[in-house]
């Protein structure tokens, strides 16, 4: 992991800089900068109102009582576009406002949703009881009356186990 977060942050900025003096020698240096201003701007002002309508969404399910899902995760990508907007580049401008397409959104969140779905069903996340039940990834998961945390005596966490856990009953 901390290998991939390394190679993120040191090859994309040299591919974005590569990318950028290459445009500039084409199209010239007051072009390319016109570019790069005026995608952040038009960036900033769809992440603003694409925001702006996510978050009204998670306001109007947090008023009518329910907990947001689905309108948080776009809420928070919406945000992931707003940041990678900001950063100069062309990948990460192109990446920015494809986040913003609410169908873009859609289709990645539901490619998430299935690969961790896949996760489950082969076993390498595990979802251990839970209150109430779980569901929305890819199928229904439901707490085992009584179900317990594993001993970890000995053993290290895997970081790829999601343990749900049952509530205590209190006893006076």
């Amino acid at each position: 992991m901390l290998l991939r977060l390394f190679l993120l942050f040191t090859i994309v900025p040299v591919v974005e800089l590569a990318l950028l003096i290459r445009v500039g020698g084409l199209l010239g240096f007051g072009p390319t900068l016109l570019l790069v201003i005026g995608t952040g701007a038009a960036g900033a002002w769809l992440a603003r109102r694409e925001g702006l309508r996510a978050w009204l969404a998670v306001r109007d399910e947090l008023q009518g009582g329910g907990l947001p899902g689905e309108s948080l995760v776009h809420a928070l990508l919406i945000l992931a576009a707003g940041v990678v907007l900001i950063t100069p580049g062309v990948i990460t401008d192109i990446a920015g406002i494809l986040l913003l397409i609410p169908p873009v959104r859609g289709r990645l969140i539901a490619r998430v949703r299935n690969w961790l779905g896949r996760q489950v069903e082969g076993g390498a996340i595990r979802v251990v009881g839970g209150p109430g039940g779980f569901s929305g990834l890819h199928g229904d998961f439901v707490r085992r009356p009584g179900a317990r945390r594993p001993s970890r005596a000995g053993k290290r966490p895997s970081g790829r186990e999601i343990v749900i856990e049952e509530d205590e009953p209190k006893s006076d």
